[in-house]
């Protein structure tokens, strides 16, 4: 049984302003296009996702893991169908059973709405849904900018998506269709369809007019979910001509003494991203006991952190790492420390930093038994 999405993203939406249409253009951070996958990609339930985009448009968006791309028509329609068409088309073995339509503009849409919205679908509850907010506002009808007459809004509602249906059903609806509709719960209407009403929410604005992204801007900035975490840890020293310190060799009297390669410097950046996943410690992905682990260079332990975090809908907005100890002096290796880390976790080196501190002599870092480290990363869903 395969759930898919449709994202409609090939209209030019000339309403909202600016040199691009709006899916493309900047907001919190990222486009407008960005913020709506993410939501989708964050529900792991729905297997494949169809950007729906304008011919122009096809090298902005390359595809990606469960993210597919195919062109779109002239009217939202005629895109809706041709992204029906393509998951029919490359359907295999597996065809799709359910599906989710949305709005690229709809770009504040929770991955917990998406989720709840395709819940009514999966379990045979109804056979199409969409969420909507009854109109609570007085409604006028006006001529020639003068209040003409006034409507009823009893029974009223503003639809929203995503909106859910069982794909063989609107598939067929889209087939036998002619000509445009305002969303796909029309056309589903239009075929016979009987569609149930969901809460809708108010946070989820579509962006039509300029005044638009800074209410969308607001509403993300307030639902961003950013984790920080910290990381702790010391390794003694023993026999060796060198250290391994963030991925940096350094040659030293003695080496640093451990299970692994013992860089002291990746470990506490290792469980700093552990710890802001609230995921445990290397000790529990890759425990000490194991053989398999014996002498293993670190960079394996920050790859599979980085992985996870990206796997949850993280990224890694920045790290600081500061190692404790009398020698051998940081400062001249710093720089290449951070471009090891840069190398193997993706983030930038402006957002990485690695420092150096003494303990004044004190303790067994002062002693010169060892080297401690500690770390902080900083992450944002995306």
């Amino acid at each position: 049984m395969t759930t898919a999405a449709i994202i409609v993203a090939a209209g030019r939406g000339t309403r909202a302003g600016g040199e691009m249409p709006k899916q493309w253009q900047p907001l919190a951070g990222r486009r407008v296009i960005d913020w709506t996958v993410a939501a989708f990609e964050a529900v792991e339930a729905i297997d494949r996702i169809v950007l729906v985009l304008h011919p122009q448009d096809l090298d902005r968006f390359p595809p990606r893991g469960r993210v597919e791309v195919t062109t779109g028509g002239a009217t939202r329609a005629e895109s809706v169908r041709n992204g029906l068409e393509h998951l029919d088309a490359i359907g295999g073995d597996d065809p799709v059973s359910y599906i989710l339509v949305h709005d690229v503009a709809r770009c504040c849409t929770k991955p917990a709405t998406i989720s709840a919205i395709l819940y009514e679908i999966q379990t045979g509850a109804t056979a199409a849904a969409a969420p909507a907010l009854p109109v609570t506002d007085a409604l006028w009808r006006g001529a020639d900018g003068l209040v003409s007459g006034t409507q009823d809004r009893a029974g009223l509602f503003r639809a929203q998506t995503p909106q859910a249906f069982v794909f063989s059903d609107i598939l067929a609806a889209h087939r036998t269709h002619d000509g445009d509709a305002a969303d796909d719960v029309e056309i589903a209407r239009a075929a016979g369809l009987p569609v149930r009403i969901l809460d809708g929410d108010e946070t989820n604005l579509k962006i039509t007019h300029p005044d638009d992204f800074n209410r969308a801007e607001k509403i993300l900035r307030d639902q961003m979910d950013i984790r920080i975490g910290q990381g702790f840890d010391v390794h003694r020293f023993g026999p060796g001509d060198h250290v391994v310190l963030c991925g940096v060799q350094i040659p030293h009297d003695r080496g640093l003494q451990g299970h692994s390669d013992a860089d002291v410097g990746m470990h506490a950046l290792t469980d700093a991203i552990y710890g802001a996943l609230a995921a445990g410690d290397i000790g529990r992905h890759f425990p000490p006991t194991d053989p398999q682990w014996k002498g293993a260079e670190s960079h394996i332990f920050l790859r599979h952190a980085v992985d996870l975090a990206l796997e949850k809908g993280f990224s890694i907005n920045n790290m600081d790492v500061t190692l404790v100890c009398e020698r051998p002096r940081i400062g001249p290796h710093a720089d290449a420390m951070i471009a090891a880390l840069s190398s193997i976790t993706g983030v930038t080196p402006d957002r990485i930093s690695v420092k150096a501190t003494t303990s004044e002599r004190l303790g067994f870092t002062g002693r010169e038994e060892g080297i401690a480290a500690q770390a902080a990363a900083t992450l944002v869903k995306k």
